[in-house]
């Protein structure tokens, strides 16, 4: 994983875990790596993990088990996906529909180039019910 210099990397990390979770492959109820293993993939301070999990831990998406480790939370997906999705619209859409505007672009080119990339990519269409 390669850090960038805008965010801090405990939330890096925790995007890291939310994508891991939400793609399924860590899965509700389900043990998640050890503070030291990640640590050792990410190649990053145990610290850092732990301040990781102690903050996803604070959002309800994973949760402890003294002894044993970290677990994803039955509602983890969820939480995951409301997080990101409160985020996407709040921070990401303003500023791409502010370059779409400055850039000349449509709706309907943007729909078009959207059904090209899940045709072209299926494992991105959402395993969570959509949420209105």
């Amino acid at each position: 994983m390669e850090f960038n210099d805008n965010e801090a990397i405990y939330l890096q990390i925790a995007g890291y875990v939310g994508e891991h979770i939400l793609r399924g492959q860590w899965p509700p109820d389900d043990k998640i790596p050890s503070v030291r293993e990640l640590a050792g993939d990410l190649q990053v301070n145990p610290n850092t993990v732990m301040r990781t999990y102690e903050h996803l831990q604070g959002q309800e998406v994973i949760y402890n088990k003294r002894g044993i480790g970290f677990f994803v939370a039955l509602d983890g997906p969820q939480r995951v996906q409301e997080q990101r999705k409160a985020r996407f619209l709040q921070q990401e859409l303003p500023a791409f529909f502010r370059n779409m505007r400055l850039l000349g672009v449509g709706l309907p080119e943007i729909q078009q180039r959207y059904a090209d990339f899940l045709a072209e990519h299926p494992e991105t269409q959402p395993t969570l019910a959509p949420q209105s």
